[in-house]
């Protein structure tokens, strides 16, 4: 009988493949004031409250629709925020938002894509001032604003630099340009301005850009003022209750899912082909694989042959950051059936059952965990292995692809019957030929994430007997107030207590905000160092451009001196690896595991589309880079300092062999 509803293994797959590489919420791109641009002139005296008639704007509503799959992901205290645009009228994408101009409003999820918020307008508020009107006269100037969704994680209520500066791309009431960096031409904006002697553009411009020297300029009226950008020329009004649907921006999913089968295909092809970011170093020959998949596509009757045909198409590409939604049924057909064995592989070769389902075949014929699996189907393990095409794919790497090829060579066709060469610990050799009824218990048990205890929070900590601090991290993509706190908390325990050194378990973590995870490396070093540069398809350009800025680690508020261990493996994917790079920064972190890290590192925030039969897609759009223009952890990994040997003794679970090394390291 097949599975009705396999929404659990769905769920965490997808979830596995969603981790984000980077999350930097202020989205410009550029710094430095425009030619012409009018410095910003700090508010000292802001005025009285403007005596506004009825239509005086006191409260702005609205929806903040989305469609990406990450929107929700970590989210705690959201709001909405009276934006001070300082940061894009100054073409500064490090400006800190000042505390005081923060004007925040509630948001409720009304439906499981939308948002509704409500944001009160302070009666004076406490942003900056800008003379925008060209005319070489100092005047007091306007306040500039976007509504902007946020989400706060660190210190109090309010944003602070760790948080975000610029100015918001995404969840906004402007309309952004990704390959501009980040020019807003569209959209809402409101200002306000402390009495009727000041101007305010009127159009973009000869150059089509915001707040430079060309702009056009009208009169505005005192107080809060709504600015249409998509009239021409801008339309300038006043309404007591204006409602604004805030933009998603680059992140919405391009959803092809109304369009013919076919035609979603070639349209994902187009942007994909172009924007994947690794093709030379993965030898991707895009013009090979349409000639391979396109009649595939064309042939496919129904939405499951589509499916089969896609999900062919991302094993196609080496890469553990392409994936699409786990179809059960089509799972089920080609890996449903099992004998009830989870097998690991040693460094010397062997193949261990580590555990064997009770009840299952494999269990009433007698195999016993210890016992070496010698061959299946009549090839040496290691060939089957090899030869294997693993469904839960694809992978970065050959040896992340390798750990589940070690158990998808069990699985098979329900009521399949497959031949078994094993050796129980204390008996001979035997081969036997057994039925492989539906059973996914051994797939359980080999994914890490199903094992996890459902109640534990995303970081723990303890101090072992010997002094040393244990600390494990299985996400970047909890609750990231939650995750901030604890973290900071757990750090302020060690300094505190004068705690020498520390272990950090990663090994299974699937990533999430490379943000939080870079956030949180910032306490481990003492000085401002630039680790990563970016680089993004320019549509306009028809070539990948990097930004203007590089990553930077900035000392956190702690500083941690001890030394650090660093525990890895192939289940440590994206923000995880991100993570771990950004504490090689430190001379005290030394990194030790069985294996590298999954080497999956292209951002998808980008790269997420719907097509027909409710499949989603994604593939990544950012490549990230050394300073030195090496390829950043994708196909890489993280090469541990310290390669651990896998031996009996660890896959059955009497020993932590990378643990008791990482206790080696600390003489202990």
């Amino acid at each position: 009988m097949k599975p009705r509803l396999f929404s659990l293994l769905s769920v965490l797959l997808i979830a596995s493949l969603a981790c984000t590489q980077l999350s930097t919420s202020g989205s410009g791109q550029n710094g430095g004031a425009p030619p012409g641009a009018a410095s910003p002139t700090p508010i000292t005296d802001p005025g009285q409250p403007v005596q506004g008639g009825a239509d005086e704007p006191v409260v702005v509503t609205g929806t903040i629709p989305f469609t990406s799959p990450f929107f929700l992901d970590g989210n705690a205290e959201p709001f909405v925020l009276l934006e001070d645009q300082t940061g894009f009228i100054t073409r500064d994408l490090h400006y800190e938002f000042p505390k005081p101009s923060q004007s925040i409003g509630p948001v409720e999820l009304i439906d499981d894509q939308t948002l509704s918020f409500t944001l009160p307008l302070p009666a004076v508020p406490q942003a900056t001032l800008h003379d925008l009107d060209n005319d070489g006269q100092e005047d007091k100037g306007v306040m500039v604003f976007q509504v902007a969704y946020w989400s706060n994680t660190w210190g109090d209520a309010f944003l602070e630099k760790r948080d975000g500066t610029g100015w918001s791309g995404a969840y906004t009431s402007a309309l952004t340009d990704p390959d501009r960096d980040y020019e807003i031409n569209g959209g809402h904006l409101v200002i306000w301005a402390p009495d009727n002697q000041q101007g305010f553009p009127s159009g973009f411009g000869p150059d089509a850009m915001l707040f430079t020297e060309d702009d056009p300029i009208q009169a505005v009226p005192a107080g809060y003022s709504i600015v249409d950008l998509n009239s021409e020329p801008f339309r300038v009004y006043k309404e007591a209750n204006p409602v604004f649907e805030l933009i998603e921006g680059g992140g919405a999913v391009k959803d092809y899912s109304e369009l013919k089968r076919v035609e979603a295909f070639d349209a994902m092809f187009e942007k994909v082909s172009k924007e994947y970011p690794f093709t030379a170093e993965k030898g991707v020959d895009w013009d090979a694989l349409y000639a391979e998949f396109k009649p595939q596509v064309e042939a496919a009757k129904n939405n499951t042959a589509y499916y089969e045909v896609l999900k062919a198409f991302t094993l196609a590409i080496p890469d553990a950051h392409i994936g699409i939604t786990f179809d059960a049924n089509v799972f089920y057909e080609c890996c449903g059936g099992s004998v009830g064995l989870v097998l690991k592989e040693l460094s010397d070769g062997r193949v261990i059952v580590t555990e064997v389902i009770s009840g299952s075949t494999g269990d009433r014929e007698g195999i016993e965990p210890g016992a070496e699996i010698i061959a299946w189907n009549g090839a040496p393990i290691a060939q089957a292995i090899s030869e294997t095409v693993s469904q839960l794919g694809p992978y970065s790497t050959s040896w992340h692809a390798r750990l589940d090829q070690v158990q998808m060579v069990t699985r098979v066709p329900p009521d399949s019957e497959v031949t078994v060469t094993y050796k129980n610990p204390s008996g001979a050799q035997k081969t036997a030929t057994l039925t492989a009824p539906q059973e996914y218990d051994s797939l359980f048990a080999h994914l890490y994430y199903f094992n996890t205890d459902p109640t534990a929070l995303p970081i723990h900590a303890y101090t072992m007997d010997n002094g040393v601090a244990y600390m494990q991290i299985t996400t970047f993509s909890d609750d990231y107030n939650l995750m901030a706190r604890t973290f900071e908390r757990y750090i302020q325990n060690l300094i505190d207590n004068n705690v020498p050194s520390l272990i950090i378990d990663i090994r299974e973590n699937g990533g999430g905000s490379g943000g939080l995870a870079m956030a949180f490396a910032e306490y481990f070093i003492q000085d401002e160092v630039e680790v990563a540069q970016h680089a993004y398809y320019n549509d306009l350009l028809g070539e990948f451009e990097y930004g203007e800025f590089p990553t930077k680690l900035e000392p956190a508020p702690l500083y941690y001196p001890g030394k650090v261990v660093l525990l890895v493996g192939p289940n440590c994917v994206s923000a995880c690896e991100g993570f771990a790079y950004y504490m090689t920064f430190s001379d005290r972190v030394t990194v030790v595991g069985h294996a590298p890290t999954a080497g999956a590192f292209g951002e998808v925030g980008q790269g997420q589309y719907t097509l027909p039969g409710d499949y989603d897609m994604q593939f990544p759009t950012g490549r990230p880079e050394t300073m030195d223009g090496g390829l950043l952890i994708e196909g890489i990994g993280i090469v541990p300092d310290i390669t651990v040997p896998v031996t009996f003794d660890s896959v059955m679970g009497l020993v932590d062999a990378v643990l008791e090394a990482a206790l080696k390291v600390l003489g202990k």
